[in-house]
């Protein structure tokens, strides 16, 4: 028997926790496990619960979403996390992924959209609501792609991908059985090959060209 899909949920705005909270719980795969009103506690019940997935909002106080998600998949890689909040702007938007969030989902997305997001992220998937994806390319769409100066190799496509599932340098390390240091080479040349200077716009730039896919 598979077991249920085990879900925090990260908001400093209880209304929001109770509502998700139970709505959730209906779904007969899915437990809500705890609620955190902050990111601080977000990443202190992250530990002490390891949840299959956090719903995390962008913007609380104390620690906000972007830098728990950071602390969290630096300190539990197992535990997967959904950005659900009201801030679709670009920034935020490229932040909550380049932190190592799987999927992003807005608060007025319908529900089986959040319940399609849990699961397919829980199985291992990333998520993004199409809106977002779509924002997500057309920010870094070009009218014309310059093919790379130099292609990428087999390794440096490896930390890539790696990079698109938001993995830490030391994650990538211990996945791909090398330093931490050789990791920061290859991402290195990464970005020099593709011309870009940070890992959102590399993984962008490497989904348009079709170096790498989502998933």
């Amino acid at each position: 028997m598979t077991e249920n899909i085990r879900v925090l949920i990260a908001d400093d705005h209880p209304v929001v926790r109770e509502g998700l909270a139970a709505m959730l719980s209906r779904q007969p795969d899915i437990d809500v496990v705890g609620e955190a009103n902050d990111g601080i506690e977000a990443v202190e019940r992250a530990g002490e619960l390891l949840p299959d997935i956090i719903l995390m909002d962008l913007q609380m106080p104390r620690l906000g979403g972007v830098e728990a998600i950071k602390q969290i998949r630096e300190r539990f890689p197992q535990v997967q996390l959904i950005v659900l909040t009201t801030y679709g702007d670009d920034d935020s938007i490229f932040q909550g992924i380049a932190a190592g969030a799987r999927g992003y989902l807005l608060k007025d997305a319908p529900r089986d959209e959040l319940f399609r997001a849990v699961r397919a992220v829980a199985h291992g998937e990333s998520l993004l609501q199409p809106a977002i994806a779509t924002r997500l390319l057309d920010r870094f769409a070009r009218p014309k792609v310059e093919p790379p100066r130099e292609m990428l190799t087999e390794r440096e496509l490896d930390v890539l991908r790696l990079l698109a599932k938001g993995s830490a340098n030391k994650q990538i390390g211990v996945q791909l059985h090398i330093s931490e240091s050789t990791v920061k080479t290859h991402v290195a040349n990464i970005f020099q090959k593709l011309e870009v200077t940070d890992r959102t716009e590399a993984v962008t730039v490497a989904l348009t060209r079709g170096l790498i896919k989502l998933g």
